[in-house]
C-alpha cells in the first residue's frame, strides 16, 4: 500500500507513547468504533488537540500501535531464533513470545484479536505488512527444520507457517473469551508439540500408515 496515513511510525517521546497506552486500554474497554479521539485524550492525560501533534487521525493511532508492536515482536523473534540451535527450540521461543506479549496484557489482546477483526481495511493492512514478515520468520524456521531433518522436506513451507501462527492466534482468542485466568505462555510447550508430532500416539499412527 502507498497509503501516507498507513506509514510505519516510531516512538518519539514518552507522551506519544502515553496516547498509544491509552488507547489500547479505550478501545479494549469501549471498542475502537465507538471510542472517540477525546477519549483517547482523557485516558491519557492530556488535552484533545495533543493528539493531532503526534497522529493525523483515530485511524492513524491505531495502524501506530499495530506498526510499532508487531515491528518489536517481529524483531525480538529474528534475535531470539539467531542465537537458538534447532528448529523445534526456535518455533517454541517463538510461540512463547506471541503468548507471553498477549498473554500479558488482556486489553491488548482484545484489541488484536477482536477490534482488529473487524475491519476489513485493518485486516488488509495487517496482512500485507507485519503478517507477512511473520509468517517469513516462520518460514525461514520451518526451511531450516526441513534441511536439519527435524521438519518433513515435504511439507510446504506456506502452509505450516500459517498453520502453526493459526494455533498461536486461536489460544489467545480462545484465553481472552474464557472466564478463567491461566498462563498462556506455559501451554507453548503443548502447542509446538502437537505442530511437530500430531495427536495420534506414535504406534497408531504407524499402523494407520499401513
Amino acid at each position: 500500500m502507498n497509503d501516507d496515513s498507513f506509514m510505519p511510525r516510531t516512538r518519539t517521546d514518552d507522551k506519544r507513547q502515553r496516547i498509544l497506552d491509552a488507547a489500547i486500554r479505550v478501545f479494549a474497554r469501549k471498542g475502537y468504533f465507538a471510542s472517540r479521539v477525546s477519549d483517547v485524550a482523557k485516558a491519557a492525560g492530556i488535552a484533545d488537540g495533543t493528539i493531532y501533534l503526534y497522529f493525523r487521525n483515530k485511524d492513524d493511532v491505531l495502524v501506530s500501535l499495530f506498526d510499532e508492536i508487531m515491528s518489536e515482536h517481529v524483531q525480538a523473534g529474528r534475535r531470539e531464533v539467531a542465537n537458538i540451535q534447532g528448529a523445534p527450540q526456535k518455533l517454541l521461543a517463538i510461540a512463547q513470545h506471541h503468548l507471553r506479549l498477549l498473554g500479558g496484557n488482556r486489553e491488548l489482546a482484545v484489541v488484536f484479536q477482536v477490534e482488529l477483526r473487524q475491519s476489513a481495511k485493518f485486516m488488509a493492512r495487517f496482512a500485507a505488512t507485519w503478517l507477512k514478515d511473520y509468517f517469513d520468520l516462520l518460514k525461514g524456521v520451518i526451511e531450516a527444520g526441513q534441511r536439519e531433518g527435524t521438519i518433513r522436506k515435504e511439507l510446504r513451507r506456506n502452509l505450516a507457517s500459517h498453520a502453526f501462527f493459526g494455533v498461536l492466534d486461536e489460544m489467545v482468542t480462545t484465553w481472552v473469551l474464557s472466564p478463567q485466568e491461566y498462563d498462556l505462555a506455559q501451554l507453548a510447550g503443548s502447542a509446538v508439540d502437537l505442530f511437530l508430532y500430531g495427536a495420534a500416539a506414535p504406534a497408531k499412527a504407524a499402523r494407520g500408515a499401513t
